[in-house]
């Protein structure tokens, strides 16, 4: 399939006369075309608002565009600059691509050569966001295997969040802690109408209020001990997608009116920065806990509760979902084969009615879990009950279930971590069975792959 223009493009020329030609050739492409007349309008642009491309006039009136690139670059050093400029002046472009600009064009130039240009940088920022979602984890495709349902309950969630996902409402995910939130919120990001904008996540739990309002807003440089450079935030770096915001019932009280703000009307403030930026995102948020209830407790804004709640979708755990879980085991399984090289390809039937009576308290996470500790431990190509070790109750899988089982102190604490994970009803449950802090066991997840 093509990929869709839909760039926003920054203007910044002296000329009234060549800043509408720019325009109207930009936006019959189909890009979204701001301008500005000087440095002093460019500047308070970027700073409020988020661009994917700039073309910046070597010369703007008395001042010049190569003063301008760096304070442009400041404000948003994701921007692609193309220097524009006159044949007499190629030297001076020269040199502000080594200041910072991606490129240059050459006055007076045809239609053509802007739109060519402005499609160059727009796909060059894509690539630059596709790379930046793979850093984070965010861009693995959708395991469309947990989306795959022979049951009831989770056919009408699907088909409800397919029919939502056109729209630009607010999502509230519930559910508890493994049924497979943030999938779910991927793929509404991708059956959407910005399934090629980012896909953002914010995970609440381990970040402090100052560190989860800068993840979220951004930061300036000097703001805070640790604030080494400017940070655009995850908001900005949404912008024109999806913002998933990961557990949001652990949001502080302090940071609710700021969210709150930022849902009513797009705007925001990063932290130490007076300048107020917008962003354009759908938001979709999940959590495992009874905001309502906690709205009833004092811990939670009930005016945030409605902007969030605009549509509800409930996801059922897996022991609702009975059908299912044989389904999804196989396709873990699969996964398991290829990456870590197991001989085990299949389940035997009584492996199958023990996953099948299993309680799965942590849900799809926990089935992942026990079905990765088994293929790497059977030395079959046949996976027996027993090599399932589950435990009784739903405590997940035991370290000491497989007698001879030689495992690395590293390897024994990570499967501790995930059979409490599997069983805690959430993150803080789960780091306070373990003696550790939530951002602790925020770091441990990242250091295992949890």
């Amino acid at each position: 399939m093509a990929e869709k223009p839909g760039g926003r493009v920054l203007i910044v020329d002296d000329e009234a006369s060549l800043l509408k030609t720019f325009r109207y050739c930009l936006e019959d492409a189909g890009h979204t075309v701001s301008s500005a007349q000087n440095a002093e309008q460019a500047t308070a642009l970027v700073q409020s608002r988020v661009f994917d491309v700039c073309f910046l006039d070597l010369r703007l009136g008395d001042s010049s565009g190569i003063d301008l690139l760096p304070v442009l670059k400041a404000a948003a050093p994701w921007l692609r600059v193309v220097m524009v400029t006159a044949h007499s002046s190629v030297d001076n472009a020269v040199e502000a691509m080594r200041a910072g600009a991606a490129d240059y064009l050459v006055k007076p130039c045809s239609p053509e050569q802007l739109r060519i240009a402005a499609a160059k940088h727009l796909h060059a920022r894509r690539l630059e966001l596709r790379l930046e979602e793979l850093e984070r984890g965010a861009a693995k495709p959708v395991d469309r295997g947990q989306l795959e349902s022979r049951s009831p309950a989770m056919a009408q969630v699907l088909e409800t969040a397919r029919q939502v996902a056109e729209s630009t409402a607010n999502i509230l995910v519930l559910g508890e802690s493994g049924t497979g939130k943030g999938v779910l919120a991927k793929a509404i990001h991708e059956w959407s109408g910005r399934a090629d904008g980012p896909f953002v996540t914010v995970n609440s739990p381990g970040l402090s209020g100052e560190l989860f309002e800068s993840e979220l807003f951004g930061h300036r440089k000097g703001a805070f001990t640790g604030a080494i450079q400017n940070s655009p935030g995850r908001a900005s770096q949404a912008d024109g997608g999806t913002l998933f915001l990961d557990e949001i019932g652990e949001v502080s009280m302090a940071l609710q009116p700021k969210l709150l703000r930022f849902l009513q009307d797009k705007q925001y403030e990063s932290v130490g920065d007076p300048v107020t930026r917008q962003a354009d995102v759908r938001l979709i948020a999940a959590t495992n806990r009874d905001l309502a209830a906690m709205v009833k407790q004092g811990t939670f804004r009930e005016d945030l509760l409605y902007r969030l709640d605009v549509i509800r979708i409930v996801l059922p755990p897996l022991r609702e979902r009975p059908e299912d879980i044989v389904g999804l085991a196989e396709g873990f399984l699969a996964e398991f084969v290829n990456t870590h090289r197991c001989r085990a390809r299949s389940f035997s039937e009584p492996a199958q009615h023990a996953l099948q009576a299993h309680r799965w308290p942590g849900n799809i996470r926990e089935l992942r879990n026990v079905i990765e500790r088994a293929s790497i431990l059977c030395r079959s190509e046949v996976i027996e009950a027993r090599d399932l070790a589950l435990v009784d109750g739903g405590a997940g899988p035991s370290a000491t279930a497989r007698p001879g089982a030689a495992l690395s102190l590293l390897a024994l604490e990570r499967e501790h971590i995930l059979a409490v994970l599997g069983s805690a009803e959430s993150l803080e449950v789960a780091a306070k069975q373990l003696g550790i802090d939530v951002s602790t066991l925020y770091r441990k997840r990242k250091q295992y792959g949890i």
